[in-house]
């Protein structure tokens, strides 16, 4: 897999302390950090455009601009001085609301942003810590695991605000938890997720130089689970029935991910970089799903696809992409972030975003806290479309999907250029080499195949874009205009092409330039359980969007937003007839109008039609599809033309189909 080179060459740990004489004539050499491949820009710097601005647009007018108003984990919060949760509710929140609010730029979004960090600010403990020291809830006083994605929220403020108190008051409670940690060693979630306390760390260290937080960062990692080696070799191959345990809990799995992609900037173990695939491969082989995610209600569950994927690791696992992207330039990465932002994410929501599911099912065929259900450990109300179904973490949570794709959507490279890591349409304004650089990305993707970036700078600049080529297309068109030298370093899949934005001869430019970057979508297949397969094209799954009825089940007193079961009008037990080697003959597509709300059934922009035959003995089992029968299978029933649409599009769905026997 070819990889950008950084421009700064790696430093080793000296960790080990000498002794005796030793000790007298030599000190320890300092704790150094490789750079990331790919510097993440300032969250003000990126913008949403088109149809992504309108999704979060829709994000903000849903629970995530509102929960403040009337849920009590957050409008009652002991962060605040309330009574109500004063552990994790509130950090989660901010680490989405923050960059929504700035994302928009939305008055009303970054007026609360900057009322909770102001209140949190002033509750500073004398000794440094932020937040409360336990709560009415019985939550530990002093874990540090709430601190870790406060900082996050707090890190994203800073950098659209400029404001000076939060270095200063994130440097104060390091040094608290630096000495916490020299006491007791890390434990539970804070054990399990320490990769997103040094990833602050790093942040904080790049701005103020300070030693003492890069001596802090191995101290966490040697008292931190090590995900690489849990991965090696993997033996959590099969479902988990019951037990709870950190290490086959879904959103540790998917907060761990990134490990390896962090620990990495100070071993420079190749070991650390590349664990990201280990662990991808291994989840993809026992729990994957076609979304690109894997089972877990609560916890690893198998690869039928009845079984849940909790939203809290969606929204994780997209993070954790995109820090590892950064670090390890891997266009492959790029290609599972997109198949989980435009997927498993829209998916998981009431299409106006006033509800969400704690567990999602590629086959989710009901939704109904009736009867028995099929996850090991979650509760009947897991899949219900609600303000915080089965547990609240993924209430708090699940705002930073979005914002945080945006945010991540392209990076600055060592050698003063840019590089995407995922497509969408957006706006970048940075300065490079001295310059105001501006990138205009106009597009439908992932709907439609084209790309239109406009490149303009304000004076004389070499720049260099790195455009992302996906694994699943095996050729790209590129038209450039006008006077542009292409320099292409690969044109593989699964690779990163090199444009040098300059004249003809070769020198620096300003004005504008404009790349038409076209990627061919052709249909490809998902290999599921038991032979069903998914059938997808670009970055989407499509799936058989099933007619709904929507049933209220639970207002709730002073709540404007209300929790609700899901019933299937519409068939849905269906076996396809596909070519598993050329699905291209089987299946066609059609393109329609990209709306507003480009993620629901009504307004999905591409449709795909395809032979079928219904099954009459598949059936509901424990409120969910029973798994696909085995592949191939026969009918008698007559074959009809079913209409699929992306997955991201439906409520109640069937992604994972049988095969029919050739005839």
């Amino acid at each position: 897999m070819p990889r950008l080179v950084p421009t700064i060459l790696a430093f080793t740990l000296a960790l080990a302390i000498p002794t005796g004489a030793e000790a007298q004539t030599q000190q320890p050499a300092p704790v150094q950090a490789l750079p990331s491949h790919f510097a993440p820009l300032p969250l003000p710097a990126i913008k949403p455009a088109g149809w992504l601005k309108d999704q979060l647009r829709i994000q903000a007018d849903g629970l995530s601009g509102h929960l403040d108003e009337f849920w009590p984990d957050i409008k009652e919060s002991a962060w605040f001085g309330g009574k109500a949760e004063g552990w994790e509710r509130v950090p989660y929140w901010l680490d989405g609301l923050v960059p929504l609010a700035y994302l928009l730029d939305d008055p009303a979004l970054k007026a609360k942003v900057k009322k909770a960090v102001d209140a949190i600010l002033e509750r500073q403990q004398p000794d440094g810590w932020l937040g409360p020291v336990g709560d009415r809830q019985k939550h530990q006083p002093y874990d540090v695991w709430p601190l870790f994605p406060l900082f996050k929220a707090f890190t994203q403020y800073q950098e659209a605000t400029g404001d000076p108190r939060i270095i200063p008051a994130l440097m104060k409670c390091c040094r608290k938890i630096d000495g916490l940690t020299n006491k007791e060693p890390l434990y539970s979630w804070a054990q399990f997720r320490a990769a997103d306390l040094v990833v602050t760390l790093y942040w904080l260290h790049d701005r103020t130089g300070e030693a003492w937080l890069l001596e802090l960062a191995p101290k966490i990692f040697k008292q931190s689970f090590d995900w690489r080696a849990h991965f090696e070799p993997f033996k959590l191959t099969e479902p988990i029935k019951a037990k709870f345990g950190h290490d086959n809990h879904g959103v540790n799995i998917a907060m761990g991910l990134k490990y390896g992609a962090i620990r990495h900037r100070l071993t420079a173990d190749p070991r650390d970089r590349d664990s990201i695939f280990t662990m991808i491969q291994e989840l993809d082989r026992w729990h994957g799903q076609a979304t690109g995610m894997y089972t877990c209600d609560e916890h690893l569950a198998g690869r039928s696809p009845s079984r849940g994927t909790e939203l809290c690791t969606v929204v994780e696992a997209m993070y954790s992409l995109e820090l590892a992207a950064a670090a390890t330039a891997d266009a492959r990465l790029g290609d599972r972030l997109e198949k989980l932002a435009y997927n498993a994410l829209p998916a998981t929501f009431k299409k106006d975003m006033t509800a969400h599911q704690y567990d999602q099912q590629c086959n989710q065929v009901i939704c109904t806290a009736k009867g028995d259900h099929v996850y090991a450990s979650n509760g009947p109300e897991s899949n219900l479309y609600g303000l915080e179904p089965n547990f609240g973490c993924c209430t708090a949570n699940m705002h930073q999907g979005w914002p945080k794709f945006v945010s991540h959507l392209w990076m600055k490279t060592p050698d003063d250029g840019l590089a995407v890591l995922a497509y969408a349409p957006c706006t970048i304004t940075t300065e490079i080499a001295g310059a105001k650089v501006k990138l205009e990305v106009e597009t439908a993707y992932p709907f439609r195949d084209q790309i239109t970036i406009t490149a303009s700078a304000s004076k004389p600049v070499a720049l260099p874009l790195y455009l992302r080529m996906p694994g699943w297309t095996t050729s790209n068109i590129m038209h450039v205009r006008p006077g542009l030298r292409v320099e292409v370093a690969s044109a593989a899949p699964a690779s990163y092409v090199r444009l040098s934005l300059a004249d003809v001869k070769g020198a620096a430019w300003c004005g504008t330039k404009t790349i038409i970057l076209t990627l061919p979508m052709a249909p490809r297949i998902h290999e599921g359980q038991g032979g069903a397969v998914a059938i997808e094209r670009g970055p989407l799954v499509y799936a058989l969007g099933i007619e709904a009825e929507w049933r209220k089940f639970r207002d709730r007193k002073g709540i404007p937003f209300a929790d609700w079961e899901v019933y299937p009008r519409s068939a849905w037990n269906y076996a396809i007839a596909v070519d598993r080697e050329h699905p291209e003959k089987s299946v066609r597509f059609a393109e329609h109008i990209v709306g507003s709300e480009p993620f629901s059934l009504k307004g999905a922009p591409v449709v795909a039609t395809i032979k079928a035959r219904r099954l009459p003995g598949w059936s509901i089992v424990r409120a969910a599809a029973a798994p696909p029968p085995e592949s191939p299978v026969a009918s008698e029933s007559p074959l009809e033309e079913i209409t699929l649409v992306p997955y991201g599009c439906t409520d109640l769905r069937i992604s994972e189909f049988p095969v029919l026997k050739t005839p």
